[in-house]
């Protein structure tokens, strides 16, 4: 009888108005993000950071496949949401306990989506940002 593979896992993470999900299989080590392989990524520094949890994983990232959809926000929003999502991706389909903490004391926003947001724009001054007043002339 032939053995069963196993369903895709999947992953979410966050940055901003980035959305990232992450189906985690097994397979040769492709990474690809939004159909596109992580090699081809630019700018190289953004394909550096999303690596990082592959990297720390060792060889436990070289033996799956990771097919990643990333919408929303700006590049980096979805590059940071893209990495978190890997790296929950990696440690729920091992269920690696030293992976997990080797992720949360090399960078505990591998593992936790980030919630900050921006502030929204007040009314009357929308293009000057949320907090900008008036400069005060002291004669």
């Amino acid at each position: 009888m032939a053995e069963r593979k196993k369903k895709p896992l999947i992953s979410v993470g966050k940055r901003k108005k980035a959305i990232a999900r992450a189906a985690i299989r097994e397979g040769k080590g492709i990474i690809r993000i939004n159909s596109v392989p992580l090699e081809l990524i630019e700018p190289r520094y953004k394909q550096m950071r999303i690596k990082e949890a592959v990297i720390l994983a060792g060889e436990s990232g070289k033996n799956v496949d990771i097919s990643v959809t990333v919408e929303g926000g700006g590049i980096w929003g979805q590059a940071d949401a893209t990495r978190t999502a890997i790296a929950n991706a990696l440690v729920d389909y091992h269920k690696d306990q030293n992976l997990k903490k080797l992720y949360i004391d090399y960078d505990r926003s591998l593992l936790i989506s980030d919630s900050r947001r921006t502030e929204p724009h007040k009314p009357s001054r929308s293009s000057a940002g949320a907090r900008r007043t008036k400069q005060q002339s002291k004669r």
